[in-house]
């Protein structure tokens, strides 16, 4: 269950701010229909964060356990830092929107998860714990945690957000994983 809650907690407050929320909000702003882009975002969202967590499985089992414990340490500290440089949305991003709601949506995110903060979060995640599933189950939840609510409300108070305290929140959010992964 830890590697559940870490994984949901530790994707949905990396995502706040983050391109693929902006990208909900631009699908949400610009189409009108929640429930189809919600469905674009989770089937995406399920194929990339299995990808990364394979890959996360993968390097689990090629390294010791005490190199993988400082490189999932030292990772996390990275992702802190990491969080800490605000997402923009890419300009090419917006060609593939006359595809409608769910196929904009499951190309975009699929596409914008590709090296993404929660992609990587999610093969971290994946290392130091041993249940892919319940990795994948979390990071899931998280990015829905984070995504739904900003296409069911669209623009409503989405700008609102502190977004410099959120990220700096999040930033000691891993960087406090990443300084247990090292010491416990």
């Amino acid at each position: 269950m830890e590697a559940l809650f870490t994984s949901i907690t530790a994707v949905a407050i990396a995502e706040i701010g983050d391109k693929t929320q902006l990208l909900a909000l631009l699908l949400a702003c610009k189409f009108r229909k929640p429930l189809p882009i919600i469905a674009g975002i989770i089937i995406a969202t399920l194929l990339n964060h299995a990808a990364a967590a394979w890959f996360g499985s993968l390097v689990q089992q090629w390294l010791s356990p005490e190199v993988l414990r400082w490189l999932i340490g030292i990772s996390f500290i990275a992702m802190a830092l990491w969080v800490l440089v605000p997402d923009k949305l890419d300009e090419e991003d917006s060609k593939l929107l006359k595809y409608g709601p769910f196929l904009a949506s499951l190309i975009l995110f699929f596409i914008a998860e590709i090296g993404d903060k929660t992609q990587v979060a999610t093969v971290i995640l994946a290392a130091k714990y041993d249940s892919m599933f319940m990795v994948i189950t979390g990071t899931t939840i998280g990015m829905c945690l984070a995504n739904v609510p900003v296409v069911v409300l669209g623009k409503l108070g989405v700008e609102k957000l502190p977004m410099t305290l959120i990220h700096r929140v999040t930033a000691v959010l891993f960087f406090a994983l990443g300084i247990s992964t090292l010491v416990f």
